[in-house]
């Protein structure tokens, strides 16, 4: 039931929660093997010498595989901290501030981690 100051105010569902929802969750399904093999990659390099890491790294396999991880976190942490800030920011300017922040945040992490994933398996 809405009343008519709640419509002049567009107050009420804003009907992005269930996308944003399926959204979450999906990153989190596929955050579990990109993950799994990011964690087994890194075990397996522990104590190898510096060319056989770099070697590992700049295989097509490990290298696409670190770009997904790192797209799929990324986007699931942006999700994330969204439904942190929206629920526990209540003043507008600073949400809206905070908002625009975690983007940024998000866009300058994923860009500086495909920048060093794409230098080590082009080889440059």
């Amino acid at each position: 039931m809405q009343t008519p100051l709640r419509r002049v105010l567009h107050l009420g569902s804003a009907r992005g929660g269930t996308s944003h929802f399926w959204r979450q969750r999906l990153t989190a399904i596929a955050n579990v093997p990109l993950v799994i093999g990011f964690v087994i990659v890194i075990i397996s390099l522990v104590g190898q010498p510096h060319d056989q890491v770099v070697a590992r790294l700049a295989s097509p396999l490990v290298a696409v595989m670190l770009l997904l991880m790192v797209a799929s976190v990324t986007v699931h942490m942006r999700l994330g901290m969204q439904t942190v800030i929206e629920d526990y920011i209540h003043g507008e300017g600073a949400r809206i501030a905070a908002l625009i922040a975690n983007t940024f945040f998000v866009v300058l992490i994923a860009a500086l981690s495909g920048f060093a994933i794409l230098k080590l398996a082009l080889g440059g």
